[in-house]
């Protein structure tokens, strides 16, 4: 179970990491994200946009780690790092719900609450 656990949260990583790059390309998908005030993103935005893709492979590194398919981090580690990553991706339900875009309330919140399940049961086990 854990293959797939750590399988679907890592794909979901890389998707949500190539929209973030095509948000930073400059792809007309910024209702999508970021608030949903600009289609296509201003600069601030664009940095942001490749900052995530940063976040999301560190995620995907921990996850990994913590699921066993890697063997790097001490295990104390990767186990209280996963935890703040179950927070960081329940925070990130609630403000994509709190976002004034309709597309991204529809959209984010219900992926990123996805993630964070499969995240809370990777930190489970």
């Amino acid at each position: 179970m854990a293959t797939i656990l750590i399988f679907a949260l890592t794909a979901m990583l890389g998707v949500l990491a190539i929209f973030q790059i095509a948000l930073a390309a400059g792809a007309p998908l910024g209702k999508y994200a970021w608030g949903g005030e600009h289609i296509t993103l201003p600069i601030n935005l664009r940095l942001g946009a490749i900052s995530a893709v940063l976040r999301y492979a560190f995620i995907a590194f921990i996850a990994l780690d913590r699921s066993g398919t890697i063997a790097v981090l001490p295990g104390e580690f990767s186990f209280w790092v996963m935890w703040l990553i179950v927070a960081h991706l329940g925070f990130s339900v609630i403000l994509s719900l709190l976002s004034k875009s309709k597309d991204e309330k529809m959209t984010l919140a219900p992926y990123t609450f996805v993630m964070g399940l499969l995240s809370l049961l990777i930190a489970l086990q």
